[in-house]
């Protein structure tokens, strides 16, 4: 195969799901380089395709690459900015983390319901587990009814924790 900007043979091949279609990109080893794709910071294909990377179709002139606006903040291990991260949709080391925190938590609440994960119970397990702390509270008041000696309180609660465990069958 030939590379999809100039005529070499392709050595890279990428395939990205870009808006539901998958879009395929043939490079040589040259502008596989060129247009970052060996960066170790990732690069996003929908770049690549739309002329977004340095060098690509319809883009300004190669090398020049436009003034990024930012706040200046960069990650200590790797250089990685904030630009970069809403760029490529990666960290480039583990320390970006603890880095950009304020902002990716703001990224997640705008995602999700919270910033909490909470869970799915699978069906039928939440009742069961509703039951097992209903009959444990109730043998928790049956002790204390015989305690008391409130035998026909006892005899409500004893018939309850027989009706809850006839449920479980």
């Amino acid at each position: 195969m030939k590379c999809d900007f100039c005529e070499k043979k392709a050595t890279v091949f990428l395939t990205q799901l870009v808006e539901g279609q998958m879009k395929k990109v043939c490079l040589c080893d040259s502008c596989a380089k060129e247009r970052g794709v060996t960066d170790p910071t990732g690069f996003s294909l929908a770049d690549l395709l739309l002329g977004g990377l340095p060098g690509g179709p319809g883009t300004a002139a190669a090398g020049k690459s436009p003034a990024k606006p930012g706040n200046g903040r960069k990650c200590v291990t790797c250089d990685f900015t904030l630009d970069d991260l809403k760029r490529v949709r990666r960290f480039g080391c583990s320390d970006c983390y603890a880095t950009f925190a304020e902002e990716v938590s703001q990224m997640v609440r705008g995602m999700h319901k919270g910033t909490t994960h909470i869970g799915k119970v699978p069906e039928g397990l939440m009742a069961q587990q509703f039951r097992a702390q209903r009959i444990e509270e109730l043998r928790s008041r049956l002790d204390q009814a015989i305690i008391s000696e409130s035998y026909e309180e006892a005899a409500g609660i004893r018939d309850e924790i027989r009706n809850l465990d006839e449920l479980k069958i």
